[in-house]
């Protein structure tokens, strides 16, 4: 199917109602049979690495916590560097680079700007001509999201939007796609200054949680968001939220405080914890 077919197609989807029913059958308390039924087909379809999880599939109640599933201890070691930024997730570079002018590059000849992306022009002055770097998360893989600097979580933004794909179709294809997607956003105070965490929900995207507090998407618990009077700490590669199903994750920092790595390009894969960049 052709970018533009494909496109047309996902316009007439009702991806909000499907999401919606997506969600509600993944948390839903089926006979266990039924779930690990589920699982098994979802990680022979999409490759899911199931040594790697922390628990055997038959332990995970739900399709929802198995979706979200946690890694055994130390997979995944931080970079402890104090210089080094690690990456937050495990996925694929979509693009990074330097916002010059508040414009971020989303593909060849598609480009959004901060103040759209955040929902907040003040906001997104902190990060003009900053660094940023978008990162793919496929269905198959890990889906929380860390750190990728120790300081502190001082608020968050929760943007309702639409629910398009965040494939590379959809990203060749449909103008300022993450500023349409709904987006649960965090904001942290760290040593290269501020630096956000722009959590993306596509189709199908059940719900995104923070673990900072009782925050989930499309509930009465996200709220618009807040200003934590008293920071939250948080260490390098620790625990901020997860994807109830995969999506995309944006980071953004200050101008003049980090320096992308050559081997964050497109298409090039990253873990959690892995080097991606240094402070300048």
């Amino acid at each position: 199917m052709r970018d533009e077919t494909f496109m047309k197609w996902m316009a007439l989807m009702p991806k909000s109602a499907l999401s919606h029913l997506v969600g509600k059958a993944s948390r839903a308390k089926a006979p266990a049979a039924l779930h690990h039924w589920a699982m098994r087909a979802f990680a022979r379809r999409y490759g899911v690495q199931l040594e790697e999880a922390e628990l055997q599939l038959e332990d995970y109640a739900t399709f929802a916590d198995f979706f979200s599933r946690r890694l055994k201890q130390g997979l995944r070691p931080i970079d402890p560097r104090e210089n080094i930024v690690v990456s937050p997730v495990d996925g694929v570079v979509s693009q990074a680079g330097y916002a010059a002018g508040g414009q971020c590059l989303q593909a060849k000849g598609i480009r959004y700007s901060l103040p759209a992306l955040l929902g907040n022009a003040e906001a997104a002055s902190r990060f003009l001509n900053g660094a940023f770097a978008t990162l793919y998360l496929a269905p198959g893989g890990y889906h929380r999201i860390h750190a990728p600097l120790s300081g502190w979580v001082e608020s968050y933004t929760y943007i309702p939007g639409e629910l398009w794909p965040v494939g590379s179709r959809s990203v060749r294809s449909k103008q300022a796609l993450f500023c349409l997607n709904e987006r649960l956003i965090s904001f942290l105070s760290t040593k290269a200054g501020p630096c956000a965490v722009v959590k993306v929900g596509a189709t199908c995207v059940a719900r995104i949680r923070a673990s900072y507090g009782e925050i989930v998407t499309r509930s009465d618990k996200a709220g618009a968001g807040r200003n934590f009077p008293e920071p939250i700490a948080v260490n390098k590669g620790e625990e901020l939220g997860a994807f109830e199903v995969g999506s995309t994750v944006i980071l953004l920092f200050q101008q003049g405080r980090v320096r992308w790595d050559g081997s964050l390009v497109e298409g090039s894969p990253v873990r959690v914890g892995e080097r991606i960049g240094v402070l300048t």
